[in-house]
């Protein structure tokens, strides 16, 4: 009679593993995911976890990177591609309700939500320093063309970027919460009527 023979272990699929760590702290926030919440959603015990990826931070740090290059390239895409700041910021502003509100995905940014209530200073920097570098870069972009003259030489470029920012802060939130993806189109729309005057008006 032959012997039996063991299967082949079921081997490790780290991205995917990965990514289920990544929707766990982009609905739960970094403070409350803790090292079972990530085992048991994982199906790891916590030595594998700590082989395949370090600590909860290494994790969480390798799950922001994964999060920004695949979920919220969105607003660096509008930057580079359309040719004013306001055409870049319209896109953003009705891109952002649709990525917040994405079926089977947790609702809102990762960037925003997940450093709320966090207690670990080196996490609550890092994402600070992610919303920060977003509205700098809007800022610059509205430079360009106030130099231009396709904004009036008056406009506080920072005071733009950071209105646009708080705007998508308040959509963020509002997706977790319960808005719906017409409601947030809505405010994008009504955001954007503060815009400067310009001869670039319009999108």
């Amino acid at each position: 009679m032959a012997t039996p023979t063991r299967g082949r272990p079921r081997k490790f699929d780290r991205d995917a593993a990965l990514d289920k760590a990544l929707r766990l702290f982009w609905r739960r926030g970094y403070e409350a995911t803790s090292i079972s919440d990530l085992t048991g959603e994982l199906g790891i015990g916590a030595p594998s976890l700590y082989a395949a990826f370090g600590d909860k931070q290494q994790l969480f740090n390798e799950s922001i990177g994964v999060y920004t290059n695949h979920y919220a390239g969105f607003a660096a895409r509008a930057l580079a591609e359309e040719p004013t700041a306001r055409h870049a910021v319209a896109r953003t502003l009705r891109e952002a309700a649709l990525e917040y509100t994405v079926p089977g995905l947790p609702n809102g940014c990762m960037v925003i939500s997940a450093g709320i209530n966090t207690t670990n200073a080196e996490v609550a920097t890092m994402l600070e320093g992610m919303r920060t570098a977003n509205v700098h870069a809007f800022a610059d972009r509205v430079r360009v063309d106030i130099a231009a003259g396709l904004l009036p030489a008056d406009t506080d470029a920072d005071v733009l970027a950071r209105y646009i920012g708080a705007v998508m802060q308040g959509m963020s939130q509002s997706a977790r919460d319960g808005a719906s993806r017409a409601e947030l189109t809505k405010v994008a729309e009504l955001a954007l009527r503060v815009w400067p005057e310009s001869e670039a008006a319009g999108s």
